[in-house]
């Protein structure tokens, strides 16, 4: 009875492990799919769609870019986790998408699930033109010849950047290297002081540094985007057509 006690303990020790490790291969396997499916919708629209101005087509350089990216992620990732960085960075690419058919004048389709520090950050909402340190800067909620460069809105270096149209892509230095000079602040303060439906307007990110890049981003990216993962966008992608001829987004 002993003996076969300890057989029916190792048997299901195995058998366990066995379980676990066919159920991360599943996980992995369905992450994989997810990720290649957003990365191939986003290649559609990049391979098929071309700005007519100024501003949508560097949105669309823009998705471009993003598009190379996840692209890059999805063939060296090996865990859910790194599958689910490709999606993000996938989903980026279709916000910028979304404002070149925008700029467009075309339909620019259905919500995207929200990127991590974006709901925080909120939006540009009026027109804003302003000079720091001798150079002259400026911000839209639409596009414009000169404010061609698009942010989708999210934290950089620990600090929420509003989504809209800009001047020029400011917020690319902080996120390369991972931090902001202090002319950024002053920047910060005179372009969105007192502009309602983002984070500097409504008081929230008053006096941040870098300290909760941590904080609202993964807990963002973890609960925003994370969980639309999953789902679908839901509906065609532009009037009259499919998204880039990948299924219904």
């Amino acid at each position: 009875m002993t003996l076969l006690l300890v057989l029916l303990i190792a048997g299901a020790g195995v058998w366990l492990v066995r379980q676990r490790g066919a159920t991360r291969q599943r996980e992995l396997a369905d992450a994989q799919s997810e990720a290649r499916r957003w990365v191939e919708r986003l290649g559609g629209q990049v391979l098929n769609l071309q700005g007519t101005d100024e501003a949508s087509k560097q949105a669309m350089a823009d998705a471009s870019e993003r598009y190379n990216a996840a692209g890059s992620q999805l063939e060296q990732a090996n865990s859910p986790e790194q599958y689910r960085q490709a999606i993000v960075t996938a989903y980026e690419g279709l916000y910028y998408v979304r404002a070149a058919r925008t700029a467009m004048g075309i339909d620019p389709g259905p919500e995207l699930p929200p990127l991590p520090g974006q709901r925080r950050a909120g939006e540009v909402t009026e027109d804003r033109d302003v000079e720091v340190e001798g150079h002259r800067y400026s911000a839209s909620p639409n596009p414009s010849d000169r404010n061609r460069h698009y942010y989708p809105g999210g934290d950089v270096a620990g600090r929420p950047v509003p989504g809209g149209w800009y001047s020029e892509p400011w917020w690319r230095t902080a996120l390369v290297a991972g931090a902001w000079g202090v002319g950024s602040f002053l920047l910060f303060d005179a372009m969105f002081s007192g502009m309602h439906g983002n984070a500097y307007g409504d008081g929230a990110a008053a006096g941040e540094g870098g300290g909760d890049a941590g904080g609202d981003g993964g807990g963002d990216a973890g609960g925003d985007a994370g969980g639309d993962f999953g789902g679908d966008a839901g509906g065609d992608f532009g009037g009259g057509g499919d998204f880039g001829g990948f299924g219904d987004f």
